[in-house]
């Protein structure tokens, strides 16, 4: 009964099932980028597709190709982005919140605010600079024609 399973069938079925669930993961994941409604939720789902999708795909490439040293770098790369996908979405979410980058009007902050103020955050969030630069070239324009007058 045994011999009659091809297994390197089996290894190429179950290779083909991880990569095509990778792949609805990563396609799940862009659909999430064209449809989100602002840019933390663009981010996190960007962020989780793409972590899961790269880790079955890699995962689906190692069974395929069924050689330990495959293995060990498929491992590797799959801990790697683990570990630096989630932490470079965090600096990059924060550093928007400090530049205030607007959130969806339906997002609930009330957590966040209270956050902000019970770590005394809310003063280490910066301004735009670009806001204020118009803000200021504004001022300037308008005292300028001011003087005209």
């Amino acid at each position: 009964m045994e011999e009659s399973i091809d297994w390197v069938l089996v290894k190429e079925i179950i290779s083909c099932v991880f990569i095509l669930v990778g792949v609805g993961f990563m396609l799940i994941a862009s659909i999430g980028l064209l449809r989100f409604p602002d840019f933390y939720i663009r981010m996190s789902a960007i962020t989780k597709g793409s972590t899961l999708g790269v880790g079955l795909i890699m995962m689906g490439m190692a069974i395929y190709f069924n050689q330990p040293g495959v293995l060990l770098k498929v491992l590797a790369i799959i801990v790697f982005t683990s570990i630096t996908a989630p932490v470079a979405a965090h600096v990059i979410g924060r550093t928007a919140v400090q530049n205030r980058i607007p959130f969806w009007e339906k997002t609930n902050l009330e957590e966040f605010k209270a956050y902000l103020v019970k770590a005394h955050l809310e003063q280490l969030v910066s301004h735009d600079k670009y806001l204020e630069e118009k803000a200021k070239m504004e001022k300037e324009m308008g005292d300028a024609a001011g003087d005209n007058v």
